[in-house]
């Protein structure tokens, strides 16, 4: 009986389905060890389809033809030295003789045939059919060892013995060593290739053709039954394998057990992967040599190079879209959301380069041109390095950039589509230059266009999806005919519907709700979209499988939240004064982050974790990074720096800054004295540039900290990054992107692990953010298409303008015959109608505020309501009217972004969008604001920093909804009601949740969130609250509720819980402070 768990049986049930699949098996004493070639292959397939040339060959060589060809064969094999990484010796090596022609004496052969692009040549269709993919079992490989010395090998040969060779046309391609889990696991595999597979025999010390980079096979795979790894070069204990998995349904790394349980988990290797159609076209469309210019820490420049085989999600995303492209055609939609580590760069080109040479039946193209929209320069370089070991032609990649050809962006871009370049890459900001060729031409308007956006969350994406929809709608007219404002609008409306000669190929780590819902597919397409028909990603590869296979790291292990405590007093009582309690807050909290004092804490602690704990990771190299929330904190950050640095003596710690424009301080900001009249700018404060593009100096010993301010949080790619230190409220997808500049890997990295020291956001922000994008990123709900209605008829009630007036002024806009000054006359009486509403409506705001302070110090509660009733009034008209404004914005953006997903097909609400763009600017306020905040009067008495707690925060283990919201809340801002307190009292509330030194009463503050978020629970006590005044909603269940909640403590508050229980009036004034949290809660 056979054995079912041994290594054999999994070989044999390999090769079984290898031969069912077209393979032919072959025998490995028909293999030439000196020459790595299967020799009857390379003969018959020459001889068979070039019968021709290898008559001329025969004439050349009449006796030992085959031989002679063989050893030609071989001669361009070894031309490609292992250790060269030169691009001009590309043709040589194995894929170098299966991409292009062996030429001797003036004979012409080619030694493979991929698979044409169409069917019109039947000669190349026939070639292709005769190619022979063979696999050999248990191939002894070395041509270097005796009889004699594997009779002496205590492994019985194994050492020399491969499981399965794979060849096509008798040039090897690929290796398999197999493992049965029941014996051995894969990790058993790939160390086989470590040691005992080297690269250079190691007695004869020669190299084994089979096994040499580049001239021998071009991939080699670890297989078990549970998992596969690859490796494209074999170094001995270097030698570095890729995971080659499917990934799990939930996310994960490695293989689900398949639903059929007698299958494999992994014969999607030679099932899928490995058909002879596929293989082929990964030869021809994916593998390639990437030569890249590294340098080492000491300056000094090397290249490496590296043999690139797709992983398994590339391969499988890339022919996906590919084979859905072919079978669809022009006029779709495709969001792939891929986490960095995916390889996007290679999916992106090697996308790139199949659409530009996809044919439908008839033997047309189906998209004239491919068009790249990336901000990223690596991928410009890289896109045209790998095309063009492809197709070994210029021209097929077009960069638009001011640098490159003559002429302007528009007229490099029109004779790039005129010229149907295949591959055109331009930039956001570059591709309005796209409408505008494409608006100038005829021709171009009837093409078809695939358009690949890179990291499409970028806000613009959309819209210019959306113009450049509307540029191809305009129909061809004689030169001096013109439209009218009906056709135009008629054009514009159907542009926001789906276009048949556009696709948008969308690739993005971190999808936003706004790019699923415009790039995403519905389960079932015949529906509108629902809470039960969601759009989502056509292909997932999620940041947990990258973590998982060790592509990124995880930013969340040795997270660390830090707590500020301030004290901050009024220097003169008497000052005190009536403020607006939000905005005093706000106010506050500015002049305290401004703070030279708080500031220099946090450097402090900075400098020395970096010193303590990252400056000696990677052999010195490591870096850190500062996120700061405002250029003007960056400037005081760069200057707290320098001064802690040169104050304590330290060398080779030096800092750089990063912040747009130009940086001054007034006379307001604290401590500003020494900075008022200075400008400071990124030059100015950087003296080390020299000149240098800031990446690239801080990627030398030069700077090791750098200083941010809304830059380099995305798309900045530095693998020495191991600390970030983060002053800034961080949310959504900024959070995810901003902590992932530490995810790259590096050698080191992975075991020195990264850190992060948070100042200000809690771990629980910092995970709920991250919760979304762990696995597959999905919306909770789909945005209302009906909001669009309610916001028209919300704008149209208020009264600032006529439809007439809407009419005319898109009319006026569509039509040359009128001026500019036509426009800016149609909009004046709504100009005039909100100025004069406004003007009226602060006058009566700020009578009002008079008055209710008057009223005050009467103490007269009957006319303090009075003047409470009509202030509130004052306040909810100039709210109305700050409101309305806000609402032509946001009626615009949403009427923008909803009109792509549902063809609303109204013109009304087209004529409202732009009249309300247009508009929007001309509203301007000339409002003085008496509720400015002073804090002339304000001084910090008290200071402390808290390290809190240094933890993992575990995405894995967290369970629950973590769906992205979509746009329900469009336009439903309403006016509410203005707080205003003493500014003694707001500052007292805010030194009762911030100073933590003692367990007083005013420590309680930062327990009584807990508390807070227990009553909150409580439906019964939350409806009391919110139905009836303060007094009596503190007479009905509400302390029982905060009573039965301290009980509940946990053993961390054990200390704070026997005090207020101990304490009447200590827990009754804790009651209280618990009770106006709630209120500013709801």
């Amino acid at each position: 009986m056979t054995d079912k768990a041994n290594e054999r049986t999994f070989q044999d049930d390999i090769i079984e389905q290898l031969l069912a699949n077209g393979w032919q098996l072959g025998s490995p004493g028909d293999y030439n060890r000196e020459l790595a070639l299967y020799e009857e292959d390379v003969l018959g397939f020459v001889q068979d389809t070039q019968p021709k040339e290898w008559e001329k060959f025969t004439k050349l060589y009449p006796t030992d033809t085959g031989a002679k060809f063989l050893e030609r064969v071989a001669a361009q094999l070894v031309k490609s030295h292992p250790n060269a990484a030169d691009a001009t010796l590309r043709t040589f090596g194995t894929l170098g003789v299966l991409r292009h022609e062996l030429k001797h004496r003036g004979t012409r052969f080619k030694l493979c045939q991929f698979e044409p692009e169409h069917d019109l040549n039947p000669d190349t269709l026939r070639m292709y059919q005769h190619n022979r993919l063979r696999v050999v079992p248990e191939l002894v490989y070395s041509p270097w060892v005796s009889q004699e010395r594997m009779d002496a090998s205590s492994q019985k040969a194994k050492a020399w013995r491969i499981d399965l060779v794979l060849f096509v046309n008798g040039l090897p391609v690929a290796t398999m060593e197999l493992k049965s889990e029941f014996k051995q696991a894969v990790e058993n595999a790939m160390k086989q290739y470590k040691l005992t597979r080297p690269p250079v025999d190691p007695v004869a010390k020669k190299p084994e053709p089979l096994l040499s980079f580049k001239r021998g096979a071009l991939v080699h795979f670890a297989v078990s039954q549970y998992e596969v790894y690859m490796t494209t070069r074999l170094a001995g204990q270097n030698t570095f394998f890729l995971p080659f998995n499917k990934g799990t349904a939930d996310g994960g790394a490695g293989n689900d057990v398949p639903a059929n349980e007698n299958l494999y988990a992994t014969d999607y290797l030679w099932n899928e992967v490995l058909l002879p159609k596929n293989l082929l076209n990964i030869l021809a469309r994916y593998v390639h040599l990437q030569i890249e210019e590294k340098e080492e820490w000491n300056g000094r420049k090397y290249k490496k190079e590296t043999m690139i085989f797709p992983r398994y999600h590339q391969w499988d995303v890339v022919s996906q879209l590919i084979d859905a492209a072919r079978e669809e055609g022009p006029g779709q939609k495709y969001l792939i959301q891929h986490s960095a580590g995916s390889g996007k760069s290679n999916s992106i080109a090697w996308t790139a380069h199949q659409l530009s040479s996809l044919y439908d039946d008839a033997g047309e193209k189906r998209f004239h041109s491919v068009i790249v929209v990336t901000d990223r320069t690596v991928l410009d370089h890289q896109l045209q390095d790998t095309i063009y070991q492809f197709e070994h032609v210029d021209g097929m990649v077009g960069r638009i950039n001011r640098d490159e050809g003559e002429g302007s962006k528009s007229e490099k871009l029109a004779k790039a589509l005129e010229e149907s370049t295949p591959i055109i890459i331009v930039t956001i900001q570059t591709f309005p230059f796209v409408l505008k060729a494409i608006e100038n031409s005829v021709s171009l308007k009837e093409r078809n266009y695939a358009i690949i956006a890179d990291e499409a969350h970028s806000s613009q994406s959309g819209s210019t999806a959306r113009q450049l929809k509307e540029v191809l709608m305009v129909e061809e007219r004689a030169e001096d005919e013109e439209l009218s404002t009906e056709e135009i609008l008629d054009n514009v409306v159907a542009s926001r519907r789906k276009s048949d000669n556009l696709s948008f190929f969308a690739f993005t780590a971190t999808p936003k709700p706004k790019t699923l819902e415009l790039f995403g597919r519905l389960p079932n397409p015949d529906q509108a979209p629902s809470k039960k028909n969601k759009p989502e990603a056509f292909h997932v590869y999620s940041m947990r499988q990258a973590i998982e296979e060790g592509f990124i790291l995880d930013v969340l292990k040795n997270y660390t939240n830090y707590k500020v405590a301030y004290n901050l007093a009024l220097k003169m009582q008497a000052a005190d004064s009536e403020v607006e309690s939000g905005k005093a807050r706000v106010k506050l909290n500015q002049w305290v982050r401004l703070h030279d004092y708080n500031i220099s804490q946090k450097v402090q602690v900075i400098v020395e974790h970096f010193r303590d704990n990252v400056m000696g990771l990677l052999g010195g190299q490591a870096k850190a990074m500062v996120v700061t929330s405002s250029r003007k904190e960056a400037v005081r950050y760069k200057l707290a720096f320098d001064k802690y640095i040169k104050a304590q003596g330290y060398h080779k710690l030096y800092g750089m800054v990063a912040f747009s424009g130009e940086v001054s301080f007034n006379s307001k900001d604290p401590n500003a004295d020494g900075l008022v009249g200075e400008k400071f700018t990124e030059i100015n404060m950087n003296p080390n540039l020299k000149g240098r593009d800031m990446r690239k100096a801080f990627d030398t010993e030069d700077y090791q900290v750098m200083i941010v301010a809304n830059k380099f949080q995305t798309g900045f790619d530095q693998p020495k990054l191991c600390a970030m230190y983060v002053d800034k409220k961080l949310a959504g997808v900024e959070c995810v992107q901003t902590l992932s500049r530490l995810n790259r890997t590096y050698p080191g990295k992975a075991e020195s692990g990264t850190f992060v020291l948070d100042f200000f956001n809690e771990p629980e922000e910092i995970l709920e953010a991250f919760l979304p994008y762990y696995k597959t990123a999905s919306l909770a709900d789909v945005s209302d298409p009906d909001l669009i209605y309610d916001l028209f008829e919300k704008l149209r009630a208020v009264g600032i303008f006529t439809w007439n007036e809407v009419e005319r002024f898109v009319d006026a806009f569509y039509q040359k015959s009128k001026s500019p000054a036509a426009l800016a006359n149609i909009c004046k009486p709504a100009v005039e109608r909100w100025k004069v509403r406004y003007t009226e409506a602060v006058t009566r705001y700020k009578a009002g505020k008079d008055e209710l302070e008057r009223a005050k110090k009467t103490k007269d509660d009957v006319l303090i309501a009075n003047a409470e009733n009509r202030f509130k009034e004052a306040k909810k008209d100039k709210d109305a009217l700050d409101i309305f404004k806000k609402d032509l914005g946001t009626f615009t953006r949403f009427y923008e972004f909803m009109s792509q997903i549902v063809d609303y097909d109204d013109k009304d609400l087209e004529k409202l969008s732009l009249y309300a763009r247009n508009l929007r600017p001309m509203l301007r306020e000339s409002f003085d604001d008496d509720d400015a905040v002073d804090l002339s009067n304000v001084e910090m008495s008290h200071y402390r920093l808290t390290k809190l707690r240094q933890q993992d925060l575990k995405l894995e283990e967290e369970e629950g909804d973590y769906g992205l919201k979509g746009g329900e809340a469009a336009g439903t801002a309403r006016s509410r009601d203005r707080k205003e307190e003493l500014l003694s009292q707001i500052i007292e509330r805010l030194n009762e949740l911030f100073i933590t030194d003692e367990l007083t009463e005013k420590d309680l503050i930062n327990y009584a969130h807990t508390i807070r978020d227990k009553v909150l629970e409580n439906k019964k006590v939350m409806h009391q609250i919110a139905n009836n005044t303060d007094e009596q909603a503190m007479l009905g269940d509400f302390p029982k509720a905060v009573d039965e909640a301290i009980m509940d403590s946990s053993d961390a508050h054990q200390n704070q819980m026997f005090q207020l229980l101990s304490d009447p009036k200590k827990s009754s004034a804790f009651a209280r402070i618990v009770f106006d949290l709630l209120k500013m809660v709801g």
